[in-house]
């Protein structure tokens, strides 16, 4: 019983910051296309657009694991969707501070962010080979 709340519990939550992280990337491609488009290099700009197109894909991606959770629960889709906010947390989120502060040495943090999108990719696929298996005895 405790493991179908926790499961109820995980996919709620992920549903819920799926929508949030989307709405947010679309509110930062208009802040991009229309505040920054005059303030910062193209090259810049062309940046802060990478992390926001990978923010709504791992977004969406969160409102799979969401759905995929409510009927076939499982740790690797799980840990899936915690990979995916990682992921946009430290891959979009350091190019964002990059592009608005101009520190360089963020650009290194982004790769970690692209390690947890693969990760959690890995885990998505591990959770559909494995979903029609009976558990092991």
């Amino acid at each position: 019983m405790n493991d179908l709340i926790d499961t109820r519990s995980a996919a709620r939550r992920f549903w819920l910051l799926g929508a949030v992280l989307a709405g947010l990337a679309v509110a930062a491609g208009a802040f991009g296309a229309h505040a920054l488009r005059d303030l910062v290099p193209p090259a810049r700009l062309a940046t802060f657009e990478t992390g926001v197109r990978y923010q709504m894909y791992h977004s969406l991606a969160l409102l799979f694991v969401a759905r995929a959770l409510t009927d076939h629960p499982s740790a690797a889709l799980r840990w899936a969707g915690r990979l995916f906010v990682t992921g946009i947390v430290v891959f979009s989120g350091s190019l964002y501070l990059l592009v608005l502060t101009g520190l360089s040495w963020l650009g290194a943090v982004t790769p970690l962010g692209g390690v947890a999108f693969l990760a959690g990719w890995g885990l998505l696929a591990r959770a559909a080979l494995h979903r029609d298996r009976p558990p092991a005895a």
